[in-house]
């Protein structure tokens, strides 16, 4: 993306080589799947019966499991050209993989849209009561995918209340009021203003999620597709806007990069990129108050979400 002064800069980490991506411990670039975020215990209750998913985060289940979305090989079923190109892409997920139940086939269109945004579109369906709460989990620096820090990097968010999370990153109660607190972003703010080493310490969320970590709530959520995010880099101007129709946004500043190897000789440390993901609560199963994450054989599971790059 071009900065305020039209250099380009890719914005986004990940590897030259496709091996990367395939022992890909800090998800760089990946779609989420069956379940974005945790599920605390790898327990999954559905009306009468508790199935068992893979743990591959202590004692919990996170990110689809080991064997996740993230490292299958998924089917390019159609390719757009013209002037908003697209790639759809298809996996069937069988019957008890990672322990959830049902065969689930998923779709997931990515198109670059003519306002500059990259869109993504997906569908899945269902032949047995099962849970899908898919995301993208994209890694931003508006710098430059090897620029450094992205802690300076000032964000808005279109919420007012965030999930607390106990030290497993499981939900630990409702959503809670940012006022007054270091997640309140209802005004756009530097990222980092507010985690230094002595709010760490002081602070029992940003204890618990070395950091951000966090699910926000959406304000006014009802299923349509609004802005919920903004991101701003003072030093280059580049602007990110996220839209989604999804009720939550987990906010993730990269706290367990550890040096890893990316593109064209980058290396990416602690904080070299953040991630917006949107998606439904973490461990919504257990949490009925929580917007569902269950789907029904006959329905179809839809989400939008776009990552748009004005131009002013």
């Amino acid at each position: 993306m071009p900065d305020e002064a039209g250099r380009l800069a890719d914005v986004v980490l990940g590897f030259d080589e496709p091996a990367g991506y395939l022992d890909n411990r800090p998800f760089l670039g990946a779609l989420i799947g069956r379940y974005g975020n945790r599920i605390a215990r790898g327990e999954l209750p559905i009306d009468d019966h508790v199935f068992a998913l893979a743990k591959n985060d202590g004692q919990n289940h996170l990110h689809g499991g080991p064997g996740g979305f993230h490292t299958v090989p998924w089917e390019v079923s159609a390719i757009g050209d013209g002037a908003e190109p697209s790639l759809a892409l298809r996996y069937v997920s069988p019957d008890g993989e990672e322990g959830y139940p049902g065969t689930v086939v998923v779709e997931a269109v990515y198109t670059l849209t003519s306002e500059r945004a990259l869109r993504v579109d997906y569908t899945a369906r269902t032949d047995r009561p099962t849970v899908v709460n898919l995301t993208q989990h994209s890694y931003f620096n508006l710098g430059g995918h090897g620029s450094g820090s992205i802690l300076g990097h000032e964000l808005r968010l279109w919420a007012s209340r965030f999930l607390p999370i106990d030290r497993d990153g499981i939900p630990s109660g409702p959503p809670r009021p940012v006022r007054g607190t270091p997640f309140d972003f209802v005004v756009r703010a530097p990222i980092g203003a507010r985690m230094g080493a002595q709010a760490n310490v002081e602070d029992e969320q940003l204890r618990n999620g070395h950091g951000y970590d966090h699910c926000f709530a959406v304000d006014g959520w009802d299923g349509s597709l609004r802005t919920i995010a903004e991101l701003v880099d003072p030093a280059s101007r580049r602007r990110m806007l996220v839209r989604t129709t999804e009720p939550g946004l987990q906010l993730y500043v990269g706290t367990h990069l550890d040096g890893i190897a990316g593109k064209r000789g980058a290396r990416y440390d602690a904080h070299a990129g953040l991630c917006l993901e949107a998606q439904r609560f973490p461990d919504s199963p257990h949490h009925p108050e929580f917007p569902s994450t269950r789907l029904e054989p006959g329905e179809t599971y839809r989400q939008t979400t776009e990552y748009v790059f004005p131009l002013a």
